[in-house]
């Protein structure tokens, strides 16, 4: 099971402190812009990767609407993955990217 949020309820968490993020979109995706400080697990390698992400932290996923983010969410949240949805994507981020 896991959690979804907001993008204005994730935005207004982001400003109070930068959130541990995993960013699922495909490279070409993340070169054209991403989050400062987001960790980069394309969801296409995400059941190789995963291992790195500590279970003992809690993460918000996001990609570029909120679909790949989910399905992330839901294969993380079956491993004991505390992760919440950032609905809306980054399509939806009014903020600042790199």
């Amino acid at each position: 099971m896991y959690h979804s949020i907001s993008m204005p309820e994730f935005e207004q968490k982001w400003k109070k402190g930068k959130l541990p993020l995993v960013d699922v979109r495909e490279d070409n995706e993340w070169e054209e812009g991403h989050l400062e400080g987001a960790i980069h697990v394309p969801l296409s390698a995400l059941s190789s990767v995963k291992q790195k992400l500590d279970k003992n932290e809690e993460y918000y996923v996001m990609c570029h609407s909120g679909a790949r983010s989910s399905m992330a969410c839901q294969e993380l949240a079956k491993e004991g993955y505390k992760v919440t949805n950032v609905m809306g994507g980054i399509s939806a981020w009014r903020g600042e990217v790199i």
